[in-house]
């Protein structure tokens, strides 16, 4: 195969792994108001047993809850959640409830003690299993205890229709949707 040539350009070592996954954290300590903090660092880690792992600052408000608690959920967002999620990670619940502000729902979650963000179309309850002290950030590495999906994207037998749900992604410093589908896992190797 003969490929073009392209001029390039060395930049400084920078994360520069675009697009990622715009989530909403959830999480809350006895006694006080819960939280949700706005995460694109995030992603699976293993998937037997299912783990993710989600990326915070020391200084963040919800920093302190998750390293006590050793729980938080990950809600995912949609265009709908888009201006809310980008308010849940510019504004700081030291400040604000997050949730009041942006008319978000706290519903109950099955396994862990903080709770869902109930508009979120799929909520994946995590225990946290080790926590990576690295240099701006600190990796929580979490166990999934259970994952809460909206029966509304449910079709009539039982499947779940994720791609349906208007998920986003942000991109260096822009939310976007996802785009059109243009193949499934396997289609390069798929006989035709």
């Amino acid at each position: 195969m003969n490929r073009k040539q392209v001029a390039k350009q060395e930049w400084k070592p920078g994360n520069m792994l675009y697009p990622l996954p715009a989530v909403m954290v959830s999480c809350s300590r006895s006694g006080e108001k819960p939280n949700i903090i706005t995460v694109a660092w995030c992603g699976t880690v293993c998937s037997d047993p299912a783990m993710v792992s989600i990326s915070v600052r020391k200084e963040r408000y919800s920093y302190e809850m998750i390293r006590q608690t050793g729980e938080f959920v990950i809600n995912l967002t949609t265009k709908e959640l888009a201006y809310a999620a980008d308010y849940c990670g510019v504004r700081s619940g030291r400040d604000v409830d997050k949730f009041k502000e942006m008319g978000l729902t706290p519903a109950p979650a099955s396994v862990v003690s903080c709770p869902i963000i109930a508009e979120s179309p799929v909520n994946i309850e995590c225990k946290v299993i080790d926590v990576k002290v690295l240099g701006s950030h600190d990796m929580f590495i979490a166990e999934v205890a259970a994952v809460d999906v909206s029966e509304e994207y449910m079709d009539e037998n039982g499947k779940f229709d994720l791609n349906g749900t208007g998920l986003i992604a942000y991109s260096h410093g822009e939310y976007f949707t996802l785009g059109d589908k243009i193949g499934k896992f396997g289609f390069s190797v798929k006989k035709k």
